[in-house]
This record gives C-alpha cells, sequence and structure tokens, in this order.
C-alpha cells in the first residue's frame, strides 16, 4: 500500500478532498451535485489543501510518521463502505481516484492530524480546579430527569398461535408473577426461561430508563414502583408485562464525580481546537506576509 510519486501530493489529494467535502457538505458524491454545488465544494476542498500545505510545511512536522496501521485502518474502513471490491474500485474510478491515490491522500490526511495533535498536546492539559470551577459555575447544564433501572419479563398475544391466546398468555404471566413474588432471586431464571422480549438473554434488563420511553401502561408501572418492587401483571400493546424496578437516579444535579470526566474531555477539546486555530492562523498570516 505504497503511496504514488510520480505528482505532488497536493495535486493527488484534491480529488479525494472534492470526494470528501461533497459528502461532508452535502450527503452526496461530487457527480450528484449541481454545478453551483460543486463550484463551492471545490472552493473547499482548495482551501483545505492550502491549509493542509501550510501544516506539512511547518517545523512541527518534522519527524512526523503515520503508522501503517493507523493508514491500513482508514483505508479499509472506506473500503469497508462497499458490498465488493469491484463496487470499491468503480466508486474510486468515479472520483478519478485510484487504491494508491486514496492511500496517499489517506497518508497525507493522517500526518495533519498527527501534527496538529503534537502542536495543541501541551495545551490540552485540564488542571482539576478548573473541571471544579466549571462544575460549580454551570450547575444548570448538569440537570437530568428521573430515570430508572428496569428488568421485564414479556409474554406476547398472538390469537393464532395455540400458546399464545391472550386467556393463556394471561395465565402464563400470572403464574411467573407467582413464582417471583415467593422468589425474587429468580427473576433472571425466569426472564430467560420464559421472556419473549430480545432481552431475556440478559435476564430481562432493559437499562436506564426515562419517563415517557417505554409503554404507556408499562411507563407508569415502572415509575410508580419502588427499589426493588415488582409490578402487578401490566398489558402493552405487545402482550403482558411484568416490569421490575432495578434502581431509581432521583432527579437534580448530576454529582461531581458523575460528570467531571466529560467536563475535563470537552475543556480538553475545547483547549486543543483553540491552539490549533491559533497556530494555523500564525502559519497562515506569515504565509500572507511572505508573498507580499
Amino acid at each position: 500500500m505504497n503511496a504514488p510519486e510520480a505528482a505532488p501530493l497536493g495535486d493527488l489529494t484534491l480529488p479525494y478532498l472534492v470526494f470528501k467535502t461533497a459528502h461532508g457538505i452535502y450527503t452526496k458524491p461530487p457527480g450528484e451535485l449541481s454545478e453551483r454545488e460543486l463550484r463551492h465544494v471545490r472552493q473547499v476542498a482548495r482551501k483545505q489543501l492550502d491549509i493542509e500545505n501550510l501544516v506539512l510545511g511547518a517545523p512541527e512536522a518534522q519527524g512526523v510518521v503515520v503508522p501503517e496501521t493507523h493508514l491500513r485502518k482508514a483505508y479499509a474502513e472506506i473500503e469497508g463502505r462497499y458490498e465488493s471490491e469491484a463496487d470499491f474500485i468503480a466508486a474510486l474510478a468515479a472520483q478519478a481516484l485510484t487504491p494508491a491515490l486514496l492511500t496517499a491522500a489517506l497518508q497525507r490526511e493522517l500526518r495533519v492530524e498527527a501534527v496538529l495533535d503534537r502542536v495543541s498536546a501541551k495545551s490540552a492539559q485540564v488542571a482539576e480546579l478548573d473541571v471544579q470551577i466549571f462544575y460549580h459555575m454551570h450547575h444548570e447544564q448538569f440537570k437530568r430527569t428521573e430515570r430508572r433501572k428496569a428488568s421485564h419479563i414479556l409474554i406476547t398475544i398472538n390469537p393464532d398461535m395455540a400458546d399464545n391466546t391472550p386467556e393463556k398468555a394471561l395465565a402464563k404471566i400470572e403464574a411467573i408473577r407467582k413464582r417471583l413474588i415467593k422468589d425474587p432471586k429468580r427473576f433472571e431464571e425466569q426472564a430467560l426461561k420464559h421472556s419473549e422480549c430480545p432481552t431475556a438473554m440478559n435476564g430481562g434488563q432493559i437499562g436506564d430508563v426515562e419517563r415517557g420511553k417505554l409503554y404507556p401502561a408499562l411507563d407508569a408501572a415502572l415509575f410508580a414502583a419502588h427499589k426493588g418492587e415488582l409490578s402487578p401483571v401490566v398489558q402493552s400493546e405487545l402482550g403482558y408485562h411484568l416490569v421490575r424496578c432495578d434502581d431509581i437516579r432521583p432527579e437534580g444535579i448530576a454529582p461531581y464525580a458523575e460528570v467531571a470526566p466529560r467536563i475535563r474531555l470537552v475543556m480538553e477539546q475545547n483547549r486543543r481546537k483553540m491552539c490549533q486555530h491559533g497556530w494555523l492562523k500564525d502559519l497562515q498570516d506569515k504565509a500572507r506576509t511572505s508573498h507580499q
């Protein structure tokens, strides 16, 4: 998977950038764009190419190498979008690309990303105090609605099946409920044996649920239950259910420990972007000055 060397990499990259930009802006390949749209895409792609040239020509780009594994992964990700290798090659050809040209373009793109990462690496460090201050000054961003962790068992109603008539389905779910009232620890076992929902393979676990996300009758039963409580038999459009409230996360402000990693990540990303934008602007200013 070696990049071609017959032409400057920038020239080889432009068809790829046009293709990528067309999908990014219009979610269509270049061949399906109007003349106005295609002109706009080419302008954006050309600006992107100019930025890449500046990045790769900067001193910070010296010694930056893209691991072969990263390049192969990026290539395979694009190739995997097509049903066959022939479809993939045809799609490339339609954009004046070949596997070799695509490899060169991806290699260049990954190098640009690596340089930007190198430039912004130090700026991304966020102190614990910064995270704490942000949390306490923006409490409103961390409000959360009540959520409940739930598990359920479903017996469907299907009059065309002898064992799933309304009467038999109801009798089956009531028998399951009696067993669970007697021994609540059997819920996962009963779900696996009897539930006709895909969640049966996971012991009936639905996971965390916000109010209003389930069928109305199920939703009402779940949010009326205490932690660990099993509902009465509930009927929905699918059939009969038993729902158990496994845990309750009350409405309120999410605790700091829960949201701190997300706050730190966002702050790091923002700092990286600011550092990269500032560095790029400096490169562009220097390039304009040198051409005057």
